[in-house]
């Protein structure tokens, strides 16, 4: 084969390559697309068999029938309130942990990682009743701690920053060590200011998982005014009937915050993953 008809091949590759890629990105695109578009129909309209895909006429009312329905402020409020904690729980107890199980060496260690690897294996949905009945005879349901309680642990958290830790040399805690730290010292001073943009990382998964959690905030609050956004919206599913334009119109008030966090945040989400991933 002679080097033009190599070009050649390669460029089709690239053109297929490209349409792929497309073509993924479309299909990942839709089902937002159609939201946005549903969100402003008729109830007929998001109803009709065949769909129609763009409205006849822009309904903007769906937003303020949304707003009315569900107490969005409140909602928005307990969705932060339950992400803060769950970061900042995240973040200390993950980076204690990680950094125990990466550069010390004590009795037990693999014992216990594997206790964190085992309980990241396991769906979550096994430890609801336990957790309920925890939350319940310390009479703290319907309130914020029950819906920050499952995430004050985070066994994802410690893989995370242990294989960060991991590919730290050891040799920069040792000469701390030397200086005079003790391990307490090297830890915060030293070695976790250099996992920053794990951290920032661990911040994003942290905050996506806790804000798409949607069957603990429905077992643990009833009450309408502390549920999170994920859970006042499956409110909104009637029993026979939905208002599918007045759900879609919520779903998207309740979709910005995150895409916010991510477009602010993308440099550090992309880079924590590339990382991380590489040692």
């Amino acid at each position: 084969m002679n080097k033009r008809s190599l070009e050649a091949s390669r460029k089709r590759m690239t053109v297929y390559t490209y349409i792929a890629l497309i073509l993924g990105a479309l299909i990942m695109v839709f089902p937002f697309v159609w939201m946005i578009l549903t969100s402003l129909k008729t109830v007929p309209e998001s109803m009709k068999v065949p769909p129609t895909i763009f409205p006849q006429e822009m309904i903007v009312t769906n937003f303020g029938d949304a707003m009315k329905s569900l107490p969005f402020l409140k909602l928005y409020l307990n969705t932060g309130l339950m992400i803060f904690f769950r970061v900042i729980c995240a973040v200390a107890f993950s980076s204690m942990a990680g950094y125990a199980f990466a550069m010390l060496e004590f009795r037990g260690k693999k014992l216990l990682f594997g206790v964190v690897l085992v309980q990241m294996s396991l769906p979550s949905q096994i430890f609801i009743i336990p957790q309920y009945q925890m939350v319940a005879k310390m009479g703290l349901a319907n309130s914020i701690f029950a819906l920050v309680f499952p995430g004050i642990v985070s066994a994802f958290g410690v893989f995370f920053l242990r294989q960060t830790y991991m590919g730290i040399p050891k040799e920069i805690g040792e000469a701390a060590y030397l200086d005079g730290c003790t391990q307490w010292q090297t830890f915060y001073k030293v070695m976790f200011p250099l996992t920053g943009t794990s951290v920032a990382a661990l911040t994003i998964f942290t905050a996506v998982f806790a804000y798409s959690d949607l069957m603990w905030p429905l077992v643990v609050n009833s009450d309408l005014n502390m549920m999170t956004l994920s859970s006042g919206l499956a409110t909104l599913r009637g029993q026979f009937t939905t208002n599918f334009p007045v759900l879609m119109a919520g779903s998207l008030l309740a979709m910005l915050p995150m895409v916010i966090l991510y477009l602010i945040f993308q440099r550090q989400f992309i880079e924590g993953i590339a990382s991380t991933g590489g040692k």
